[in-house]
């Protein structure tokens, strides 16, 4: 027979204060471009990449007015800006801003209408005590190391729809990173959900984070007609005593690794409305219907690998009711535009105990298992180097090894080809469907590659802004810069190699993908 929720409620805090006081990390208080410098990962790294403030002035805040009035004190909504929190954060200390940079509230913290803003939390730690975080019309927004408590949308004081992190309408690339989001039972007690993504929200990452003792989880999409939302990842989380949503995704495709979820009480990953998400590696203990399709017939997809279910259950096929497992197979591929590395699943609720949260001095996995405090990060960005000029050669000597090559990629423009950046032929060329994009070349065996050349279209020159050399065999990532032009990087033996264009001025158009031993 299944406890009672008040006591998996009293069960889960007691465990949750017992981690608690075991922890040794401490918070850090970081100098301006640590906030948020280098750190974005997975879909948050994409669509010309998420840095919140860095580079901005840094301010110091102990109230939600102090935040609302950092906000509306820059020159403009798109002014660089870090804000450093640090105390608790709640409705007697938080008032509405007004300003020409800036839309706030009374009853919530409204990152509205707003870009280029990191939220930080330092010191003795900043919380969100039954104040939730509202990102509206946004983009570029980095929250960091804060923990957000006991949101309400019914009963008194009510915050923000309920929702500790809620994102709506036209937001993209949002990093959640070390955060804590916390209820105290679900939606009978007045509590909706912790992290939720509506209405054209993209390009988010959620990571090193615990969501706990909850009805609902997240979402992405707030109604079954709700499919704008999509390209989210979500690693190295730890899911407590939610009883569903662990996410819920409507329409989009997803991105969840190296994830601990505990007690999931009803059904965790629900994958609807023609979802996409891949599953790897994730470590699933104690719960019921874990990934699948439920309280609907509009099926959704999934490819898995990698993963641990202990003492999973699962209901039985049924209407509104279609679960992955007991023994889950994958029903589609989702292809992943960026390199990443994988704990093994067996190590996952070691290493993600110890790193997920607010206040655990922003650690982080190795990517062996073992968790790793960051190192000090530059106050300011690191020169990149110039793009080579004459009388540097346009191409290094020898052979053109993408010539007679394969090549493939995330995507392409109408009109464009992949085999148009190896044919020697610089009229013709690949654009990605957006600003950003990948393309590769790859071969049927093992190549040693020390330098590749990109050659962008005459009417192009200049428009690539940010890019990545990645090993495509293992996701490694060789080089990294900006503007196109000739690189090299130590010799590498390869079947793949992939050029990614992680921000740009335009539509860019590679003519050639040049590669040389």
């Amino acid at each position: 027979m299944r406890r009672s929720r008040a006591t998996r409620l009293r069960a889960a805090l007691a465990t949750t204060a017992l981690a608690a006081a075991a922890a040794t990390g401490a918070v850090l208080s970081m100098p301006e471009a640590s906030a948020a410098t280098g750190g974005a990962d997975g879909y948050a790294a994409q669509n010309g990449g998420t840095t919140g403030g860095a580079g901005g002035q840094t301010v110091r805040a102990t109230t939600g007015t102090q935040i609302h009035q950092a906000l509306c004190s820059r020159a403009s909504s798109s002014t660089p800006l870090v804000i450093e929190v640090e105390g608790t954060i709640d409705h007697g200390n938080t008032s509405k801003v007004s300003g020409g940079s800036c839309n706030t509230a009374d009853d919530k913290i409204e990152l509205k209408d707003i870009s280029n803003v990191t939220l930080v939390g330092v010191g003795g730690g900043a919380v969100f005590d039954q104040l939730g975080i509202h990102v509206r019309n946004s983009s570029n927004i980095v929250i960091r190391n804060v923990t957000v408590r006991n949101v309400k949308k019914s009963g008194s004081p009510t915050s923000n729809g309920g929702d500790a992190i809620g994102m709506e309408t036209d937001v993209h690339n949002v990093w959640v990173d070390h955060a804590t989001l916390e209820a105290s039972g679900g939606e009978a007690e007045g509590y909706d959900s912790l992290f939720d993504l509506k209405d054209n929200t993209r390009y988010v990452t959620l990571s090193y984070s615990v969501l706990r003792n909850s009805g609902r989880g997240g979402l992405v999409g707030h109604s079954d007609s709700d499919v704008s939302s999509s390209f989210v990842t979500y690693h190295h989380n730890l899911y407590q005593n939610i009883d569903s949503r662990a996410p819920l995704l409507r329409g989009g495709t997803a991105h969840t690794y190296d994830n601990y979820f505990v007690s999931l009480n009803k059904s965790g990953i629900n994958s609807r409305v023609g979802a996409h998400v891949k599953v790897e590696n994730n470590y699933f203990r104690d719960s019921k219907d874990v990934l699948g399709t439920f309280y609907t017939d509009e099926l959704g997809y999934w490819q898995v690998s990698g993963n641990v279910y202990d003492n999973v259950t699962w209901s039985a096929e049924g209407a509104e009711n279609h679960p992955a497992g007991p023994d889950p197979k994958s029903n589609t591929t989702v292809a992943i535009p960026y390199a990443y590395s994988l704990d093994p699943a067996a190590c996952v609720p070691g290493v993600v105990t110890a790193t997920a949260g607010a206040g655990r001095g922003l650690r982080v996995s190795d990517g062996s298992c073992s968790p790793q405090t960051p190192g000090p990060t530059p106050t300011s960005p690191a020169p990149t180097s110039p793009v080579p000029t004459s009388p540097t050669p346009t191409r290094p000597a020898g052979t053109n090894l993408s010539i007679g090559a394969g090549s493939d990629g995330s995507g392409k423009a109408s009109g464009t080809s992949y085999g148009n950046v190896r044919d020697g032929d610089l009229s013709t060329y690949w654009s990605p469907a957006g600003s950003t994009g990948s393309v590769s070349i790859k071969w049927g065996s093992p190549t040693a590659v020390s330098t590749v050349g990109i050659r962008e279209t005459a009417a192009t020159s200049g428009t690539i802004r940010s890019w990545r050399v990645v090993n495509g065999d293992t996701g490694a990532v060789l080089a990294s810069g900006s503007g196109a032009g000739v690189v090299g990087f130590p010799r590498t033996t390869l079947g793949k190699i992939t050029y990614e264009i992680t921000g740009s001025a335009g539509t860019p158009q590679v003519a050639e993908f040049e590669t040389y031993a």
